[in-house]
């Protein structure tokens, strides 16, 4: 499994929002763009933002690989349905991050922490793979040896983050269901995307 171990906070800076929820925002001290004073800026062209937004789509979810992507997009693009819809929802149900939507984890790469420990279970059954695709249904929950871990109780009493309408969460079990599979206007991403631009440059890209 890949697993991302760059500079979080300076990709935060770029975007310009606390893009991974880190309790010690990264804006606070540093609020100009990575580089000597500060970024400057110049006019995109039409790859150039396409490309922003999909390493927007990238961070937000844990800071996935361009294969990672690819091949979301390509399962997605197989389906009937809208490309743009089944391609974020795949990626929104991805087990890290249903753990991450339902405040188990204070972070996205702490989500992925748990599961790759062998924290989380689903249905009852450790599952350690980051990936694991959610359906509507399935019981995502902390075994219960985990639950006392310190990052899990302080990402329950944040009360900065809500949990989604397609997530329910029992919070004194420790646990949570997908509802039902997730609209893109329901998903509480921290800056806008233009999911579509992102779907068309993986398109013409790949």
């Amino acid at each position: 499994m890949v697993r991302y171990t760059g500079p979080k906070n300076r990709v935060a800076r770029r975007f310009g929002v606390n893009i991974f929820g880190k309790a010690r925002n990264p804006l606070l001290h540093k609020a100009s763009a990575p580089g000597m004073h500060g970024a400057k800026k110049k006019k995109k062209s039409d790859f150039g933002l396409q490309l922003e937004e999909q390493q927007k789509l990238k961070a937000v979810y844990g800071m996935l690989t361009q294969g990672q992507l690819v091949r979301y997009y390509k399962a997605a693009a197989k389906k009937k349905g809208n490309t743009s819809h089944l391609f974020i929802q795949r990626l929104e149900t991805r087990l890290d991050n249903v753990i991450y939507r339902l405040k188990l984890a204070p972070t996205i790469f702490a989500a992925q922490q748990l599961v790759s420990h062998g924290h989380i279970l689903v249905n009852g059954k450790k599952v350690d793979r980051r990936s694991f695709e959610v359906r509507p249904g399935m019981i995502v929950s902390v075994r219960p040896k985990s639950q006392e871990t310190p990052i899990i109780k302080s990402a329950q009493e944040n009360g900065s983050r809500d949990v989604p309408e397609y997530l329910s969460l029992e919070a004194g079990k420790f646990s949570g269901q997908l509802l039902v599979e997730p609209h893109l206007d329901q998903i509480p991403f921290p800056l806008p995307i233009n999911i579509a631009m992102v779907a068309e440059f993986l398109a013409h890209t790949n």
